[in-house]
């Protein structure tokens, strides 16, 4: 008569998988940005972190993304 129920996730899936996706995502992120800050040429100004920034912050949703 009705569907069938989904099984509940694992606990692994539930928890420990989005907290170490948004580790993995925020070291990604700052470590990017501090190295795009190190490396200053001259004129680059505030863009070059911006697109440091954005860089991974693509990179990250697209890779962790499913999660």
């Amino acid at each position: 008569e009705g569907k069938p129920l989904a099984p509940r996730p694992h606990w692994f899936e539930r928890y420990l998988q989005p907290c170490l996706a948004e580790l993995l995502g925020t070291a990604l992120f700052i470590f990017i940005g501090c190295l795009a800050v190190l490396e200053d040429s001259g004129g680059t100004g505030r863009l070059q972190p911006a697109l440091a920034h954005g860089l991974a912050l693509g990179v990250t949703v697209a890779v962790l993304g499913d999660v």
